[in-house]
């Protein structure tokens, strides 16, 4: 099998939503499994995988703009409104 590149981490990263987050860190960490600890790749991987470890407590990926205030109409019908830069806590 070839080396993985910064684009194999990306593709799997990419189109992660909150619910496959921590399977998508599992292939992620497999990937990079065989590269020497500092290695660019697995560093970069390692970055990724600690997006996808917020995101799995969060309802979104998004990084950027404000947050929506918790007065806007129908907030309270959101059963989840945390970001990946801001998850929730996990359950114990």
């Amino acid at each position: 099998m070839r080396e993985p590149t910064t684009e194999d981490v990306d593709a799997l990263v990419g189109p992660a939503t909150p619910h496959f987050a921590p399977q998508l860190r599992a292939r992620v960490e497999e990937l990079v499994s065989d590269l020497p600890e500092g290695h660019p790749v697995r560093q970069y991987a390692q970055t990724q995988i600690e997006v996808l470890k917020r995101l799995a407590f969060a309802s979104s990926k998004a990084e950027e703009g404000p947050r929506e205030p918790r007065s806007r109409p129908g907030w309270s019908q959101i059963p989840s409104t945390a970001s990946a830069n801001d998850p929730l806590p996990g359950r114990k």
